[in-house]
C-alpha cells in the first residue's frame, strides 16, 4: 500500500462531498504519476487554502481517462480518474489543521522547520505526491482517530471567506470565481548582488532566469525595452536569441500590450509561452495584462504564466480568479493562465540537460487554479 496526496480546494471539496464520492479525478498532467498508482493505494486529501487534513480514499479501480462531467459543470478539467471508496470523510471544521501541533511535530516535511516559514508547502502543491511510508501512515491513523473523536477546529474569519463560493454564469458554463479583498500587502523590494558589483531587482533576476532556461531550450526571447539593462545585467545573451523587435503580425494596440509583457518565449514566429513575473506589485498588473491580450486575440494559443514568489501564491489566484476574467471570451483566465513559484523555476534552472527539453516540460513546474 502506499499513500498519494490528493488536493482539494474548497470548491471541489463541495462539489464532492454533493456527489457520490466514487470517483477521484487529476488533470491530465499527472496521467503519467496516475499509471504507477494500484488497486489498494491511499489518496489522503488535503484542502487548500485551509490547510487541512480531511480524508482518506482508497483506490477501487484505475486510472482511466473520462472527460465526461461528473460534479463539475462542462469542461470538466479532472478527466484521468480513478474509481474510490471514501474510508474517511470529515466536514471542514473537523478537518486536521496541518499546523496542529499534534500533525506538525510528526510530518517529516514540518517537524523540523519553524510555523510560519513555507518551505513546507511544496509537499502539498500537486496532487499525486508521494507521502513517505511513515507519513503516510501517521495521517490514516490520524485521521481515524479523528473520525470517532470528531473534535471541531472553528474556521476563523479568513476560512470562512475562503469557503464561501461565488459563480459567474457564462453562456457556456457556470465559473466559480473569487472577490479579493482590497487590502494588499506590498512587500519591499528585495534585491541582490548581481556581478560586477551591481545591483539587480528580483523581480529582474527571474526575467533574466526565465529568459535563459529559454535559450537554453532553443527559444527565441523577448524582453520589454524598458527592462533591457538591467535583465542583461544579470543574464549573458551569448546566443543572441534577444528580438530587438517582435515578428508578429498585429495591430498597433495588440502589439504595444505584447511588447510589455515581461517575458516571452518564441518559435520561429509564434509564442509560446508568456511570463508576468509579480514580485513587489499588488500581483494584478500583470494579469491585468495577460487578461488585455487574450481579450484583443481570444483565438491566440498561448500559455500565460503568473510567476511571483510562494508568499503571493494564494494571492495570484484570487485575483486570476476574478469576476470579471471569467467573461473573457476565450475562457475564464484561470483555464489557461498558470502559477510559476521562483522556487519552481530555480529547480527547473539547475536542470542538467535544458537544451533537450521542450517547453512543455514546464506543465510539470506549474499550478493551476483549482
Amino acid at each position: 500500500m502506499a499513500y498519494f496526496i490528493d488536493l482539494f480546494s474548497p470548491e471541489t471539496y463541495l462539489a464532492f462531498a454533493r456527489s457520490t464520492r466514487d470517483i477521484s479525478g487529476f488533470r491530465i498532467r499527472h496521467k503519467n504519476t496516475a499509471e504507477k498508482i494500484k488497486r489498494g493505494d491511499v489518496f489522503v486529501c488535503y484542502l487548500t487554502k485551509l490547510s487541512r487534513w480531511f480524508a482518506l480514499l482508497e483506490v477501487v479501480e484505475g486510472p482511466f481517462i473520462d472527460d465526461a462531467p461528473i460534479f463539475l459543470s462542462e469542461n470538466d478539467p479532472f478527466v484521468v480518474r480513478f474509481r474510490v471508496r471514501p474510508t474517511i470523510w470529515l466536514d471542514i471544521d473537523k478537518g486536521i489543521p496541518i499546523h496542529d501541533r499534534s500533525v506538525w511535530e510528526r510530518l517529516s516535511f514540518t517537524r523540523d522547520l519553524k510555523e510560519g516559514g513555507i518551505a513546507w508547502t511544496g509537499k502539498v502543491r500537486s496532487s499525486l505526491v508521494q507521502l513517505g511510508e511513515q507519513d503516510g501512515a501517521f495521517l490514516a491513523e490520524r485521521l481515524a482517530a479523528q473520525a470517532l473523536e470528531r473534535k471541531t477546529y472553528p474556521l476563523d474569519e479568513r476560512d470562512k471567506r475562503n469557503v464561501a463560493t461565488h459563480t459567474v454564469n457564462r453562456p457556456d458554463k457556470v465559473v466559480t470565481v473569487s472577490v479579493p479583498e482590497d487590502a494588499d500587502v506590498v512587500e519591499p523590494t528585495e534585491r541582490i548582488t548581481v556581478p560586477p558589483d551591481t545591483e539587480a531587482r528580483e523581480s529582474i533576476r527571474m526575467q533574466a532566469e526565465l529568459a535563459n532556461i529559454g535559450a537554453k531550450m532553443g527559444m527565441k526571447i523577448w524582453i520589454p525595452r524598458a527592462d533591457r539593462g538591467g535583465v542583461l545585467r544579470a543574464w549573458a545573451d551569448e546566443g543572441g536569441v534577444l528580438l530587438d523587435r517582435l515578428p508578429l503580425n498585429y495591430d498597433e494596440t495588440t502589439l504595444r500590450t505584447i511588447e510589455q509583457i515581461d517575458v516571452l518565449w518564441l518559435k520561429g514566429r509564434s509564442i509560446v509561452r508568456a511570463f508576468e513575473v509579480e514580485h513587489t506589485t499588488s500581483v494584478y498588473s500583470g494579469i491585468l495584462r495577460m487578461a488585455d491580450l487574450v481579450a484583443l486575440q481570444p483565438n491566440m494559443n498561448i500559455k500565460l504564466h503568473i510567476v511571483a514568489p510562494e508568499s503571493r501564491r494564494d494571492k495570484v489566484f484570487q485575483e486570476i480568479r476574478r469576476p470579471v476574467f471569467s467573461l473573457l471570451e476565450k475562457g475564464p483566465l484561470a483555464e489557461y493562465c498558470t502559477y510559476l513559484s521562483y522556487a519552481s523555476l530555480h529547480k527547473l534552472a539547475e536542470q542538467e540537460h535544458l537544451s533537450h527539453m521542450s517547453e512543455t516540460v514546464l506543465d510539470e513546474y506549474e499550478e493551476e487554479a483549482e
